[in-house]
Order: structure tokens, then C-alpha cells, then sequence
């Protein structure tokens, strides 16, 4: 029987699940933990995927990584980090990104060039921020990585080995800010415009099923991907489906056959791991809400559940607006979360947890209709991540979003699909192998729409009170 695995490298933590490579089904799995913060040395991604991966990398035939995706690691002439890596969540690049919207003629402009207008979280709003912040390292910077990037280099001997070419592929390159999805090519001279003239050497975008190297104990090692495009594949979403993912941060995104570019910049048009297209809204906060909100009134996910139920939906008109974190889609990296509506009568655990469960999915709604705007069908939702676990969560967001809500079982799907493109890599098919994923809940569409519109329109308004101010 032949093995493979998968290695998700994100935010929090490396997991790494070995399958069989034409059924899916999970050997064996661990995780390791990463450092807290928004900037954090790569080298430790590399010790948490040696921890998670002992004893499991050994045992496959085949090995993928897929990574949080646009964090900037930029590497000296020799291979090291010139500084702790930047994530996709520090906004200190902010400024930077909307000064080079300005200098390049627009959103339309970017939409065109690389298919998405570029935010904080890019990697090429991150190069502006290090040439003008910390002049002495964009300097030494000899060579722009990835996450997932520099994590398949270290896999495959870099940099020990020079002879190892650092590659990406399409899904996580789509993600930088200075490669387009509709040409297949880097522009260098978005690069070099970002960066204030230098011209660092970038990976090269490998196919999406080529086998990039092989592990010095000889395994074969796929191109890897981006996060979304990794659930994405290990999901095996087909035309119709969009993935809502409530992690720390939440996305909606949903397989293309063809290049989106949203000159709004609500929807990144990234490219996926198979040859299509994923475009994607996404916002900062989700998960974290539902644990803020939770270790504030003192209780677990379970108790955060049994208290949000006991208050009716809409929450007798508190609204919570969850942007603990800044916020991205809307695009506003420093506002603070708040809460609006509260009464005597309301002020309350049970309403103040519903208002959080529903102002999340309330967030997350408005990209869902960022998605239908542009054209895009919309069947059925997928629900995964942390927060996809409380039964209430789907319950609520078919309300909200007026669409059947599936939950598939819940999985380390970022790491199902970095080990499906290893099996894909592994059979040298034309297309990646068929696993089945499993559905363990479905809520389908309330009949009667108008809860959900009524709850909607509270956040609204809360919203725009928050813009008026």
C-alpha cells in the first residue's frame, strides 16, 4: 500500500496527517505548536514540522505541504532569514498596501494585472513596508519566499544543498500580489516597483501535480499549495459549492473554471491547486470571536452554546460587530469590535453569546454576497473549521446565508488536500485521485427567510452607525 502526507503549516500549529494514497483514509496524524504573534521565525515552522512529522514523513511515499498563505520570508544570499517571517495577519503593511493602489492607477489596475487589489495581508504590501521600515534587511534580501515555500525548500535539503531550486505553485503564488493567475508569469515590475527598485529572485510556480524533489530519505515531494487551496482540494469541491471556513479568520471561496478580478478588492482572485481558479473573500475575524466572546462570560464552546440558545434569535436587537482584529473584508484593518443595542433587559450572557455567534456569520454573509455579486452560483455552503463544530453555528448560518448548509466531518482538510496533490503527484494521472469526504449534518434552507433578513439588517445598521462615526 502506498502512503502519503500532508502537511498543513498554519497559523497556529503543523499537522500533518499520512493517508492512503488511493483512499484517503487517515493513517496516522500529529501537530506541533507555533509561536504566537504576527511576525515569527520560519526556522520555527520548520521545528514544528519535524516534531509534528517524526515518525510520520518517514512512513510515506509522498510528501506535500500546504501553508498560510502571502506571509513574506525573506531570505540573505546564504538561505537565512534577514527577520522574523511577516504573517498574512500583521497589519502593519496597511499604509503600504494603499500607497501602491494609489502609485500603480487604481484597483482596476491591479484587478487587471494580477487579479486582486492588494490588502495587508499581501506579500507584495509587506515588501513596501520592509523597504521603507527596515531598509538594512530589504537590502540583504536575496530571495522572496513563502510559508509553504520555504518549508518544501527545507524539505527537499535547502539550504544545505544549493543545488535545491525553491519552487511555489499557482495557488499560493496568486497570493502575492505580484503574479498574475491569467498569464501563469510573475510581474517584476510590480515587484521591483514595490520593493523600491530590488529585484529579489522569487520561486518558481511548479504544476500543480509535478514532483518538485525528493526528501533526502527519498520520498517524492509534490508543489504544495496555499491553505485555501489546500481545503479546497482536500474538500473536492465541485461547481455550486462554496467553502465558508471559520478559523481564526473566515473565508468563503469557491472552484472557477475562469480568472476573477474584483477591482472593489472584496473578492481575491487566486488561482487553485488543480489549474482552476479559487476566488476568495476573506475576513480576519471568525473562530476567535466565538473564544473571545466565550472565555469573556466565563464558559467552554459547550457552555458558549447552551447560553447563546437561550436567547431568541436576533438577540432582541444586540449586534455585535466582530472586528476584534482590524477587519479585511470590509477593509478595515484598525477597527475594534463592539457591541450595540444592549438594554437593561439584554444586557446578558445568553444575548451577548448569540450576538457574537450571529454577528461572525453576519461578517461572514457579506462575503458570501461579494461572491454572488460577481456572478458567481451558489448552491450549497460548506462549513468547516473550529467553529463549524456547534451545531448552533450551522443552524444559525442557514438562517442567515438562506442556504443549505452541509458540514462535512470534520478533518484536517488543509492537510487531506496537500496529501491528495502527493497522491496525485505519486500516480503521474491527469487528474488527482477521488476521495470521498463525509457529510455528518445538513440544515437546509429556512422556508420562511424573514429572521434571517431581520437579523442582517440589525448588523447593517449597526455597521453603518460604526461608519457614520
Amino acid at each position: 500500500m502506498a502512503t502519503v502526507a500532508g502537511v498543513d503549516s498554519s497559523t497556529q500549529s503543523c499537522k500533518v496527517v499520512l493517508c492512503d494514497a488511493d483512499t484517503g483514509e487517515i493513517l496516522d496524524e500529529a501537530r506541533a505548536p507555533h509561536p504566537a504573534g504576527t511576525a515569527v521565525p520560519a526556522e520555527s515552522w520548520w521545528r514544528a514540522l519535524c516534531a509534528a512529522g517524526d515518525g510520520l514523513l518517514d512512513r510515506a511515499d509522498a510528501v506535500a505541504i500546504a501553508g498560510q498563505q502571502h506571509g513574506l520570508v525573506a531570505l540573505d544570499a546564504d538561505g537565512r532569514p534577514v527577520r522574523d517571517a511577516l504573517l498574512w495577519n500583521d497589519i502593519r503593511s496597511a499604509a503600504a498596501a494603499e500607497e501602491l493602489i494609489a502609485e500603480l492607477g487604481g484597483p482596476q489596475v491591479w484587478a487587471d494585472a494580477v487579479g486582486s487589489v492588494p490588502l495587508a495581508a499581501f506579500t507584495v504590501a509587506k515588501l513596501r513596508w520592509l523597504a521603507d521600515h527596515e531598509p538594512e534587511h530589504a537590502d540583504r534580501t536575496h530571495q522572496v519566499l513563502l510559508p509553504h515555500d520555504y518549508l518544501t525548500w527545507r524539505l527537499r535539503g535547502g539550504p544545505s544543498d544549493p543545488a535545491v531550486e525553491p519552487t511555489t505553485d499557482r495557488g499560493d503564488a496568486s497570493g502575492t500580489g505580484y503574479w498574475s493567475p491569467t498569464t501563469g508569469l510573475y510581474r517584476g515590475d510590480i515587484l521591483a516597483h514595490a520593493f523600491r527598485g530590488r529585484t529579489p529572485e522569487l520561486p518558481r510556480v511548479a504544476g500543480p501535480a509535478e514532483v518538485v524533489g525528493r526528501t533526502p530519505a527519498g520520498a517524492i515531494v509534490a508543489a504544495g499549495t496555499g491553505d485555501n487551496a489546500g481545503a479546497a482540494m482536500g474538500l473536492g469541491i465541485t461547481n455550486g459549492d462554496v467553502v465558508i471556513s471559520l478559523g481564526t479568520s473566515g473565508t468563503a471561496y469557491t472552484r472557477a473554471a475562469v480568472p476573477s478580478a474584483d477591482a472593489t478588492g472584496a473578492i481575491a482572485g487566486f488561482a487553485d491547486a488543480t489549474g482552476a481558479f479559487l476566488p476568495l473573500a476573506c475576513t480576519l475575524n471568525a473562530a476567535r470571536v466565538l473564544d473571545a466572546t466565550a472565555e469573556l462570560l466565563g464558559v467552554d464552546s459547550a457552555g458558549m452554546e447552551t447560553l447563546a440558545r437561550q436567547a431568541p434569535p436576533g438577540s432582541e436587537g444586540v449586534v455585535m460587530l466582530p472586528y476584534l482584529s482590524g477587519e479585511r473584508t470590509p477593509n478595515l484593518p484598525h477597527a475594534t469590535g463592539s457591541l450595540h443595542g444592549l438594554r437593561p433587559e439584554t444586557l446578558r450572557p445568553s444575548h451577548i453569546a448569540r450576538a457574537a455567534v450571529e454577528g461572525m456569520l453576519c461578517n461572514m454573509a457579506d462575503a458570501l454576497d461579494h461572491l454572488r455579486t460577481a456572478g458567481i452560483p451558489i448552491q450549497r455552503v460548506l462549513l468547516i473549521g473550529g467553529a463549524a463544530r456547534s451545531a448552533l453555528v450551522a443552524e444559525v448560518a442557514a438562517q442567515i446565508f438562506g442556504l443549505t448548509v452541509a458540514v462535512p466531518e470534520p478533518n484536517e482538510y488543509v492537510a487531506l488536500g496537500a496529501a491528495r496533490q502527493a497522491a496525485w503527484a505519486l500516480s503521474g494521472t491527469a487528474q488527482p485521485p477521488s476521495w470521498p469526504t463525509r457529510t455528518v449534518a445538513e440544515v437546509r434552507a429556512p422556508n420562511d427567510s424573514a429572521i434571517g433578513k431581520r437579523i442582517r439588517a440589525a448588523y447593517e445598521s449597526a455597521r453603518q452607525a460604526l461608519y457614520a462615526r
